[in-house]
C-alpha cells in the first residue's frame, strides 16, 4: 500500500513541503485539504456517513466528501477525483470559501487543515464506495443546521465548523 502524502502549507496556503498523512496528523501540522458540498435542485445537501473503520470520526455524518489534494493537483481536480472515489459520480464544482481549523481527536491525531470548500449540484443517487462511506442521504440545508445544533456528536468537527461559520457560502443559486 502506497503512503499518502499531504501538502504542508503556511497560513497563506503556500506550500512548504510534503509529509505522510498520518505523520502530519500526529504532529498537528497545517496542511491543505478540501470539503465538497453537493446540493440538488430542491436545495437539499447530500450528506455521507463516514465508514465505520475510518481512523478518525468513524460513523459520523459529514459533507458529501472531503480529502487532501495531491502534490500539483488543483482544488477542483482533487474535489472531482475524490467525489468519484467516495460517491461514484463527478459534477462541476466551484470554490466557495477557505479557512483554517484545528480539531484534536480522542485517538491522539489532530486535523489542522487549510480547508477549501467547494460546491456543486447533482440530482441522482450516488454509488457509494463502502471502503469510504457507510451511508448517505439528502437533507434540507436548514434541517441540517438544526440537527447539528440538536445532535452535535453525530457530525464531524470540520462539518460543524463550516455550518457555523460559512453557512451562507454553501448555498447554491438554483
Amino acid at each position: 500500500m502506497t503512503k499518502e502524502n499531504v501538502i504542508l502549507v503556511n497560513e497563506n496556503d503556500e506550500q512548504i513541503g510534503l509529509m505522510e498523512k498520518i505523520e502530519a496528523h500526529e504532529k498537528a501540522l497545517l496542511h491543505r485539504a478540501f470539503s465538497v458540498f453537493i446540493l440538488n435542485d430542491k436545495g437539499e445537501l447530500m450528506l455521507q456517513q463516514r465508514a465505520l473503520h475510518k481512523y478518525h470520526s468513524p460513523g459520523l455524518w459529514t459533507n458529501t466528501c472531503c480529502s487532501h489534494q495531491r502534490d500539483g493537483e488543483s482544488n477542483i481536480s482533487a474535489g472531482k477525483r475524490r467525489l468519484q472515489e467516495e460517491m461514484g459520480f463527478v459534477t462541476e464544482l466551484a470554490e466557495a470559501v477557505s479557512f483554517i481549523y484545528k480539531a484534536p481527536f480522542d485517538n491522539g491525531l489532530t486535523e489542522h487543515e487549510y480547508d477549501h470548500v467547494m460546491v456543486g449540484t447533482y440530482n441522482d443517487e450516488p454509488t457509494i464506495n463502502p471502503d469510504e462511506v457507510a451511508s448517505w442521504k439528502w437533507m434540507d440545508v436548514q434541517a441540517v443546521k438544526e440537527d447539528i445544533a440538536a445532535n452535535p456528536d453525530e457530525y464531524t468537527a470540520w462539518f460543524k465548523i463550516i455550518f457555523d461559520k460559512f453557512y451562507e457560502h454553501i448555498k447554491v443559486d438554483i
